[in-house]
């Protein structure tokens, strides 16, 4: 819908409102279009969402290594992770700080434009179930140019 991803914990997505055309009130949608830079943290009715800023790239979680991948550029899917493999095992990327974002568990990847309870299995683009134990999370950001071809988006989440 051309606005950015959040991650809403799974207990809370139904509080998700989404974006709304009525009033001058900024909806969730937009406090999470307000988030400045490729990740931030917005509070909501009783839990809080993990904004995924910037564009609305094409993302998916990965469970073992709790990062999102954000494909930004690559010849296929295969060369996005490998860009993403090696961008995690290099010492040396330049991780930004994300902040920290608290999660009761399971939480679910959508467009910040839909509200929660309208998301469903019709839905086009559809929701990604996210695999989380509850905690808070540290948040860090990077994004790379990683092969002369590939660049990749990367949100990692570390246990606090």
């Amino acid at each position: 819908m051309g606005g950015p991803l959040v991650v809403v914990p799974l207990s809370a997505v139904a509080d998700w409102g989404g974006g709304t055309l009525a009033g001058t009130t900024a909806d969730d949608y937009d406090r999470a279009c307000a988030v400045y830079g490729y990740a931030g943290v917005i509070p909501m009715l009783g839990a809080e969402a993990l904004v995924l800023g910037d564009e609305p790239a094409t993302t998916c979680f990965w469970a073992d290594q709790r990062v999102f991948v954000r494909w930004l550029a690559a010849d296929s899917e295969e060369d996005l992770f490998a860009a993403a493999s090696q961008a995690l095992a290099d010492a040396a990327t330049p991780w930004e700080d994300g902040g920290t974002w608290t999660c009761d568990g399971p939480a679910v990847l959508m467009d910040s434009a839909i509200a929660g309870p309208d998301l469903g299995p019709g839905y086009p683009g559809g929701s990604t179930t996210v695999p989380l134990d509850p905690g808070t999370w540290t948040v860090q950001v990077a994004h790379l140019q990683v092969t002369e071809t590939a660049s990749v988006g990367l949100v990692r989440l570390l246990p606090r």
